[in-house]
This record gives C-alpha cells, sequence and structure tokens, in this order.
C-alpha cells in the first residue's frame, strides 16, 4: 500500500484510508457514521494542511471541507440521507481538496445509484419503487395490491460504502483529475 499507480502516499492518504475503513464499517453494521470519528479527522485535516503548506493550504482545505458538505446538503435537506454521510464527504474534502471530493462525490453517485439498485431488487421492492410515483398520474395502478402487499418501511443505503468506492475509483483515476 506504499504507493497507488505510482504515486506515493501522503499522511492525508492513510488518514483517509482509515477514516473510509472505519466509517464503511459503521455504516453497515449500525447505519451510523459517528462524529465523534469525523471531527478528530477534520481537525487533522486542518492542521496537517496548516503545518504543511501554510495558510494557503489550509485554505485548500476549508473548500474542500464546505464543498464536501455542499455537495450533499440538498439530498440531506430532501431527507434522503443521513447527516453522517454529508460530513464525511466533508471530511474527504478536508483531507484531500476540492478536486479531489467533486470526483469522489460523482463517482460515489454513480456507484449509490447501483448500490440502490441492488439493494431494491434484493428487497423485492424495484417494481414497487419505479411505479409509486406513477400511481399519481394513473389511478387504476392504485387498485394494484402489489403496490400495497409489500412492506413501507424505508430501505437503508449505507452510503458511506457509495462514497468510499467514489474515493477507491477517484484514487485510480487520480493521474487524469490533477
Amino acid at each position: 500500500m506504499e504507493a497507488i499507480l505510482g504515486q506515493k502516499l501522503i499522511l492525508s492518504d492513510y488518514l483517509l484510508i482509515f477514516l473510509m475503513s472505519v466509517c464503511v464499517y459503521t455504516d453497515i453494521c449500525k447505519n451510523r457514521i459517528y462524529n465523534i470519528v469525523l471531527l478528530p479527522f477534520v481537525f487533522a485535516a486542518l492542521l496537517t494542511s496548516l503545518c504543511s503548506g501554510g495558510v494557503s493550504q489550509l485554505l485548500w482545505s476549508v473548500k474542500g471541507l464546505l464543498l464536501g458538505l455542499a455537495l450533499l446538503f440538498i439530498p440531506f435537506a430532501l431527507g434522503g440521507m443521513g447527516a453522517g454521510d454529508v460530513k464525511l464527504l466533508g471530511a474527504v474534502g478536508a483531507l484531500k481538496g476540492p478536486v479531489f471530493v467533486l470526483s469522489v462525490f460523482l463517482t460515489g453517485a454513480v456507484a449509490g445509484g447501483m448500490l440502490s439498485l441492488l439493494i431494491m431488487i434484493r428487497a423485492g421492492r424495484l417494481k414497487v419503487t419505479l411505479l409509486q410515483p406513477l400511481t399519481r398520474y394513473c389511478p387504476a395502478l392504485l387498485a394494484s395490491s402489489e403496490l400495497y402487499s409489500r412492506e413501507t418501511e424505508p430501505l437503508i443505503i449505507p452510503y458511506a460504502l457509495a462514497i468510499g468506492s467514489g474515493v477507491i475509483l477517484t484514487y485510480f483515476n487520480i493521474l487524469h483529475i490533477s
């Protein structure tokens, strides 16, 4: 693990790998991403940025943090994800900067969409989920007992897994985004 695609790892890479490992584990096992895990990494990111590159590097880290928070704020505000997911992407941005976090967001969104499809298929709720918006425009679909025969409890998607996939995909594509 000394290098990813020939690039030497730096402290922020090791911190990010450890952070993602812990958060993916807790999100899958407990459906939670803990502040007690996230906050030390954000502070470490800001401190290492300041120490390694001065105020300009600190501002770069703050931009990454704010961009990471902003990218997932609307889905959070609409109830589509938890606050831990938002803060996790912010921590990724604080550690690796705005360009990296934007790439993680985009590749993570694709991975999250695929993960959502797999979870809906496994739960047997893909058809119901796809037909649900159509019931507003086609009342005949309301009569379908299949739409109401399934549990209506929301499916939980461990989005840290999608963000982690985005991190991995971004690392393997890092030579193209730099």
